[in-house]
């Protein structure tokens, strides 16, 4: 049986709610914002019971935004991101499970009384291979996905069909499963640890490697946490390997350089995002603070200005002198280390 094969599989026939998952590895959040739990109110329970995890992937800025979910399912965060994306906006939702897209789409004409308008749409498809889906390439602002990207094989073609789907400043926000280490043949090919979201983990340095292949060339990290194996048996068959859940965020940004280089710049947060107005986190080394002065990386300075967090930031500086790499960003010089401080590092730091 293929992996697409287990995957129908378990989350068509085995799963019949969160309750039957045997770990918490797809629960994204421990605390739902209350503008999040809101929205998913107003998402119908025949739904909701089909959810397979916890929390919501759901980026800010989302209004009027055209968004792709992979992985929708029965279509839970699709119809809550189609909220805050709101009238002008458009979610489609991937899935190529038949009896959880059987519920997304039986609910199409309740969400869209309850919501004052219709902008969800379901295409039956496997994420592996997106291109043969009816879709514009650089079309949309977003791309989310929820604990889905391990469940498949070919990873690196859900990358690539990403970054081409996407406008020039768009993001691929997602959440998804993490090993420490590459996982023995056995276990990645093992039917509950698959469905689990942990067979399919890739190891996390293979990720970056990964991502960068497919044009995102500088992941950030928004937030992450360790995962608990609740069965002993699929636990002892995992071990020693640990696993993390990661939410990270890709923007499709041409030329961005492989390291954070200082320029000088720095931006001001001009408040107005909706549900962050204090406040804006990029990612989990980027707490912006409203009215402050915050230095950035050239990288930093393009992902906020050629995003759609834009119109919220004022810019300060330009390119036209570089200061070397950018203070506190873990990469440092290699050279004028003392001959002791090498020995000590090893070899390969």
């Amino acid at each position: 049986m293929t992996l697409q094969d287990n995957v129908k599989d378990y989350y068509g026939k085995v799963l019949t709610g969160t309750q039957d998952l045997q770990t918490d590895a797809c629960c994204t959040v421990a605390d739902t914002p209350g503008y999040l739990k809101a929205a998913l109110a107003n998402v119908h329970s025949e739904v909701k019971a089909r959810y397979y995890g916890c929390g919501l992937i759901a980026p800010l800025a989302l209004r009027g935004a055209r968004i792709i979910d992979l992985g929708a399912g029965a279509g839970q965060d699709a119809y809550a991101l189609a909220q805050l994306a709101g009238p002008r906006g458009e979610v489609i939702g991937v899935d190529m499970t038949p009896e959880q897209l059987a519920v997304a789409r039986a609910h199409e004409d309740w969400h869209a009384e309850t919501f004052g308008y219709r902008n969800v749409r379901f295409l039956e498809g496997d994420i592996e291979r997106l291109d043969a889906l009816d879709l514009e390439p650089g079309s949309f602002d977003v791309i989310v996905s929820n604990c889905v990207i391990n469940l498949v094989e070919d990873k690196p073609a859900v990358f690539r069909a990403a970054f081409e789907l996407l406008k020039p400043g768009g993001e691929l926000y997602f959440s998804d499963v993490y090993a420490d280490r590459r996982l023995d043949e056995a276990l990645r090919h093992d039917p509950a640890a698959q469905g689990e979201c942990l067979g399919g983990a890739l190891y996390w340095n293979d990720f970056l490697s990964v991502a960068k292949e497919a044009g995102f060339a500088d992941p950030r990290l928004v937030t992450d946490r360790p995962l608990s194996i609740n069965n002993p048996e699929l636990k002892a068959k995992l071990e020693p390997a640990q696993f993390h859940s990661a939410t990270y965020r890709l923007f499709r940004i041409e030329g961005l350089e492989p390291s954070c280089e200082d320029y000088g710049q720095a931006v001001v947060y001009r408040g107005g995002v909706p549900h962050s107005e204090t406040q804006f986190m990029l990612d989990n080394h980027h707490v912006i603070g409203k009215g402050r002065v915050f230095p950035v990386c050239g990288n930093t300075f393009r992902m906020l200005s050629e995003s759609r967090f834009a119109p919220y930031f004022e810019f300060i500086g330009d390119w036209s002198t570089h200061y070397g790499i950018f203070p506190g960003c873990g990469t440092v010089s290699p050279f004028g280390r003392a001959a002791a401080e090498i020995a000590a590092s090893g070899g390969c730091c």
